[in-house]
């Protein structure tokens, strides 16, 4: 069991990646936090994740929100004792062309993909100092953040914008013992890239499904991925084994986009 003993909080952990991620940890001997929009689908991933042996608690919250971030971290601490791992996972996607990008619409990725991201890694990473015993914090970017992708500028620069604050929360937090490490995944079947498949089929004529089926067949490795394919790097990166690996992060997405 590489996490026991330690308290892990997820955010968008009541679906896709981040509910598998939790559920990988708990099977790790974490001590799981889901944190989700709302409370309903929160309960149900922890009982789910209780139901198999894991120890969780589900809390409902907006990252977006800020005011709210303290609140999680007093849970954390009456809960569990406090935290050691932080996975950002939370995000929305908007597929528009430039032309049609509207203030609200941009505000509304940047302030769960990166404002809500910072301001709650800032809180859990003060936790984290007063309790001097290092932690983890791995923030789940996006190949998209990676290269330039025509419809894609709002989420694209968004994640490009989290690898970057990844590296520099890195050397900011190294000598608290803190990690920050990324992860990258490229397409994977969950309910936000039905959503994507939506959107290209309505920009570009396509049929439904039709997005998916181009998207899936430019992946060298020949398939989507899946929730699972990410689990592994969150588990080694909140290990003892990745204890010498800070600011860097992680491809997972069958070879889309070469390091």
């Amino acid at each position: 069991m590489r996490l026991a003993g330690k308290v892990a909080m997820i955010t968008g952990a009541t679906r896709g990646i981040g509910l598998s991620i939790a559920r990988r940890y708990a099977g790790e001997g974490a001590v799981v936090l889901v944190v989700g929009r709302d409370q309903e689908r929160c309960d149900a991933a922890a009982a789910s994740i209780r139901a198999a042996g894991g120890v969780a608690y589900g809390i409902a919250a907006d990252v977006s929100h800020i005011a709210g971030h303290k609140a999680l971290v007093k849970a954390a601490v009456a809960w569990a004792g406090g935290v050691d791992i932080l996975v950002n996972n939370a995000g929305v996607v908007d597929i528009e062309p430039l032309d049609r990008i509207t203030e609200r619409s941009w505000d509304s990725v940047w302030n769960t993909n990166v404002k809500g991201l910072v301001f709650l890694m800032q809180a859990v990473a003060r936790q984290m100092i007063s309790q001097g015993r290092g932690g983890r914090i791995i923030n789940i970017a996006s190949e998209s953040g990676r290269r330039g992708e025509k419809f894609c500028l709002s989420y694209g620069a968004s994640k490009a914008a989290l690898i970057h604050i990844t590296q520099s929360a890195a050397y900011e937090l190294a000598e608290h013992g803190i990690t920050v490490n990324g992860i990258a995944p490229g397409v994977v079947d969950t309910e936000m890239w039905d959503k994507v498949d939506r959107q290209l089929a309505g920009l570009y004529g396509r049929a439904p499904g039709e997005s998916r089926r181009m998207a899936e067949a430019a992946v060298p490795l020949g398939r989507f991925g899946r929730p699972q394919d990410i689990d592994g790097a969150a588990v080694f990166l909140a290990s003892a084994d990745a204890d010498y690996i800070t600011a860097q992060t992680l491809n997972v997405d069958g070879g889309n986009v070469p390091s």
